[in-house]
């Protein structure tokens, strides 16, 4: 068991994540900022674009973070090939995504950042999910049931597209869920 010599803040309005760390029992609150650039330079290798993204979020928050508080910020991506695939921005971007995914293995990599006011860890974890071959009329009703708008890559593993689609996976099933629980368990008890 974890115990916190520091506040610990999850810097993510996601449920998933918030569900997700709160299976470690570990004492936490949310703290959302607003506006947070999260762009990176076009040359970045694609396995670093998660992990340069969790560290912009977490300098962020380090110019106004207090003494005794540890901020815990990520970042997932879905990778096709040499294709980024974030948030899909409506209907038409999610189908092309899905439609994309189809029939193929893909990675999904979250970029965690562990930050207090005297030094930050950064890791990024990459599981390989494939999916059967998806049907339209499938790939049409999850995105209309579903609304996947929230999630990288237009899907999330958790719901029936995972159920009925995801034939097979090699690494976190909780990473691709958005946080990788287990590697922020073992950098914590570091921290701690």
């Amino acid at each position: 068991m974890v115990t916190a010599r520091y506040h610990i803040i999850l810097a993510s309005n996601s449920p998933r994540r918030k569900e997700l760390l709160a299976g470690l029992d570990i004492p936490f609150d949310v703290r959302v900022l607003d506006g947070i650039d999260e762009s990176y330079p076009d040359t970045l290798p694609t396995k670093e674009i998660a992990g340069f993204i969790s560290k912009k979020k977490a300098d962020a928050y380090r110019q106004t973070m207090k003494d005794d508080e540890l901020i815990i910020t990520a970042d997932t991506i879905v990778v096709l090939g040499q294709e980024v695939m974030g948030k899909p921005r409506d209907v038409e971007e999610a189908r092309r995504m899905l439609r994309a995914l189809s029939g193929k293995t893909h990675q999904v990599i979250t970029g965690v950042c562990i930050t207090t006011k005297a030094r930050q860890s950064d890791f990024s974890v990459e599981t390989d999910v494939t999916f059967k071959i998806l049907t339209d009329e499938e790939i049409c009703y999850y995105i209309e049931h579903y609304r996947p708008f929230d999630k990288a890559g237009a899907y999330g593993i958790q719901e029936w597209i995972g159920h009925i689609g995801v034939t097979g996976m090699k690494g976190s099933y909780f990473n691709v869920m958005g946080l990788p629980v287990q590697r922020i368990y073992e950098a914590l008890k570091d921290f701690l």
